[in-house]
């Protein structure tokens, strides 16, 4: 217990230790003192930048080298992303992205006023709306962009009287916005989008002439000023309350200054970094101090400070609590005594076994939790996570860094001991894997279809069409569609494969889908792609593509389904086509014409009735034509019939005799249509007229028929005497007439129409004609 306690320094009510994480596996000619060095926080890679040479490197905790050196020149600052990928701001205000191992990504400017005036600082920040950049130039002028990822950059307003760089300054999130608070000499200000506002700190001690540093806490909530008097201010980030305020005894402006505080922790630290000196101050007077062997750089943890030197990589940390209670001296808490018992024991779960109703999940979670961290820190992989940085970056979030890192057998194994959903662990880790197996240029593509399609097999959730995408990104189309054989959803394949320009295998799969509107997807996709001619040698080859097609011109693109029975010498379909296309034509000539085409059509495809018909239809539209012109009718589009009906109404009889004639039509039809016309009219003389022109071919039936539906009896009468004996019983009831209904049916000895005539006697008035009937219908019934 003394050898784990020796380390512990007491500030206040808490203690602290520094630890060493690793040790350094570089060697730098002169150290960390000419080089621009930034480390992405929660045990991330780190970004060396050597003036001297103007190159940089990447590496991880140990100094293990991720990537080759890259030379970059007029550099400012080195960041990382909350991806983990680098960010180099040069002095003309471009700042380059570069991803973990080296390669560069994408690059973007700050603006044509950065340009002209040149970066003199510029710091790398994260807020919730992700990775920014703030910059000051040399006409002392703020820009910032809050998220890289969505680049909108703003100016802020001038600070007056500020001449060159401000002392010191941060970048601050607050209520939603972010800001910039700046020092110049003893005056604070701070920047939002529209103004400049001057700010006091609550109890800065009145010997301040300059604030010559600050710092801001891991979450934003606190702010730590340094004045030239050695005095050291500790409060809120929005300048309200103070939380204490230490002189440190050293007027020299700090290098570095950063919090050093746990997350549920009260006790206010700093640690403030000289040139040879480490300072942690608190609440209290007194203050804890490190001698600094070599340069170093300090790198602001959630819950502590990590410590780079060239030699070492060392945790400056607040002692947990849990730490206290169990190793403190004279300490009676339960993990102390269980601590104690451990000394005779050699499980760590012996102190459970004599709790009654313990719950062993936490127990178990925890164990995990350190098996995983564990398994992190070690060297050959190099993230020095707390536990409480892991809980706050959380499972997935390691997964995703192991995953950048191309730990790919790690992060697996670590998915399946902590039992994660496959969809979210290894069938992840296996997708990452797969498209960065797709890049590796050396292999053919046959290796990497088996190899990736071998790894995946049945893995749930991964979907080969990303993977493809990939491959077709970095120019490997063949294995882009070889991959894509193995994705069963062709809805994923198809437009892909229409990127790829190959579209007839995307037409084949679309077609194999069944599903229509993906069909449709595609075949829309042809047609503003290829040529016409093209276009419709593809469909041919694809009948059920060619089906659709069709299906959707007639809706909308009558004139393409003209080419497209042209392609196929389709003359039956080019003659329908034709005909419909008629109907929509208001000018005779034009509609003459394309009857011609259709009858020529139809001809072609052998279809006499057809043609014949047409022809037909093109005598009638010249007969109406001359009408129309002769009489003013307007006949133009009416059928055959209909020109009947409106010349017989229209007393033009010797033209509908004409018509009748010329175009052959059945007596039959057109006996009933001059009959109803005249009876429309009321032209009873005409109508008798036509009765006795010649035997009707309809019979003298409807003649009466028409006359009761116009109710006039009295014309129905006359025919009557006309009408066949089987039509006399119907002819006498149309106009009423019982008595010679019950006569003709009697003289017919028909018992069916002595019954009929029965069901319209009524019982009260036609008693007597009611029992001659059933005298002649018993008659009747009996022979």
């Amino acid at each position: 217990m003394a050898f784990i306690t020796a380390n512990w320094n007491p500030l206040g009510e808490a203690f602290y230790r520094k630890i060493e994480l690793y040790e350094m596996g570089w060697s730098l000619r002169d150290g960390l003192k000419e080089c621009l060095v930034a480390a992405a926080p929660y045990g991330g890679p780190i970004g060396e930048n050597s003036h001297c040479c103007k190159i940089f490197r990447i590496y991880n905790v140990m100094f293990l080298s991720l990537s080759l050196p890259l030379s970059i020149s007029l550099m400012r600052q080195l960041g990382w992303t909350v991806c983990d990928d680098l960010l180099c701001i040069q002095e003309d205000g471009t700042v380059l992205i570069y991803d973990l191992f080296g390669a560069f990504k994408r690059h973007f400017s700050m603006g044509n006023e950065v340009v002209q005036n040149q970066v003199l600082e510029a710091k790398v920040f994260h807020s919730p709306y992700g990775t920014g950049v703030a910059i000051v130039t040399g006409a002392s002028r703020f820009t910032l962009a809050t998220n890289i990822d969505d680049l909108k950059l703003r100016r802020l307003p001038e600070v007056p009287g500020l001449q060159g760089a401000p002392s010191c300054w941060v970048v601050l999130t607050q209520d939603r916005q972010t800001k910039v608070l700046l020092a110049n000499g003893v005056d604070l200000y701070i920047l939002d989008n529209t103004s400049c506002t001057p700010v006091t700190p609550p109890g800065l001690s009145p010997q301040a002439c300059s604030i010559v540093n600050m710092a801001v806490s891991f979450s934003y909530k606190y702010l730590a000023l340094f004045t030239d008097s050695g005095h050291l201010w500790m409060g809120s980030a929005n300048l309200k309350d103070k939380l204490s305020e230490v002189d440190t005894k050293v007027r020299t402006p700090p290098k570095q200054m950063v919090w050093c505080r746990r997350p549920k922790s009260q006790q206010p630290s700093v640690v403030i970094m000289w040139d040879r000196l480490l300072l942690v101050a608190g609440e209290c007077t007194d203050t804890i101090q490190y001698t600094l062997d070599e340069e170093s750089v300090c790198v602001a943890e959630l819950d502590g400070v990590r410590i780079i030197g060239g030699s070492r990589h060392e945790l400056l940390q607040e002692v947990p609590s849990a730490c206290q209670d169990i190793f403190k001296i004279a300490s009676m808490a339960p993990g102390a005594l269980l601590l104690e018992a451990h000394k005779e024991y050699e499980a760590a779960s012996f102190g459970k076994c004599f709790l009654s109703n313990y719950p062993p999940e936490p127990f178990v979670s925890m164990c995990r939790d350190l098996k995983v961290l564990n398994s992190v820190r070690e060297y050959t992989v190099g993230i020095p996570l707390t536990h409480t940085q892991y809980k706050q970056m959380t499972v997935q979030v390691l997964i995703d860094r192991l995953v950048y890192r191309k730990l790919y057998p790690l992060a697996i194994e670590i998915c399946r001991y902590l039992k994660t959903p496959e969809y979210q662990g290894v069938s992840r880790v296996l997708k990452h894997w797969a498209c960065c197996k797709v890049q590796q240029k050396e292999e053919p593509d046959e290796s990497i279809a088996h190899a990736v399609s071998v790894k995946l097999g049945e893995a749930a959730g991964i979907s080969y069409s990303e993977i493809a995408a990939r491959a077709y990104e970095c120019g490997r189309t063949e294995l882009a569609i070889k991959l894509l054989e193995f994705e069963p959803r062709s809805g994923e394949q198809v437009p892909l494969l229409l990127k790829m320009k190959r579209s007839q295998l995307a037409l084949s799969k679309a077609i194999e889908s069944g599903d229509t509107d993906l069909v449709y997807t595609v075949v829309t996709y042809l047609k503003n792609e290829m040529n016409r001619g093209d276009f419709f040698m593809t469909l041919r080859n694809q009948p059920v593509a060619l089906s659709l097609y069709r299906q959707f011109c007639k809706h909308q693109e009558q004139d393409t389904l003209k080419d497209l029975f042209n392609q196929d010498d389709d003359h039956q379909e080019l003659g329908n086509f034709y005909v419909k296309a008629s109907y929509k034509e208001k000018k005779l000539e034009a509609r003459l014409s394309l009857l011609q085409s259709a009858v020529d059509e139809y001809n072609k495809a052998k279809n006499e009735f057809a043609a014949k018909a047409t022809e037909e239809e093109m005598k009638l539209l010249r007969f109406q034509r001359r009408l129309d012109e002769e009489k003013g009718e307007a006949l133009l589009g009416l059928s055959l019939q209909e020109t009947l009906h409106a010349l017989l109404t229209s007393n033009f009889h010797k033209q509908a005799e004409q018509l009748y004639r010329d175009f052959r039509v059945p007596d039959k039809r057109y006996w009933w249509l001059k009959l109803t016309a005249l009876a429309e009219k009321d032209d009873w003389e005409e109508m008798e007229k036509f009765a006795k022109s010649k035997k009707s071919p309809i019979g003298y039936l409807p003649f009466v028929e028409v006359c009761v539906k116009q109710h006039n009896k009295y014309e129905a009468k006359k025919y009557v005497s006309k009408v066949t004996p089987e039509q006399k019983v119907k002819a006498h009831l149309a106009i009423g007439d019982l008595e010679g209904a019950a006569e003709a049916a009697i003289e017919r000895r028909s018992e069916g129409e002595i019954s009929t005539v029965l069901s319209r006697c009524s019982p009260t008035t036609d008693r007597a004609l009611l029992e001659r009937l059933n005298r002649a219908r018993s008659t009747a019934a009996k022979k």
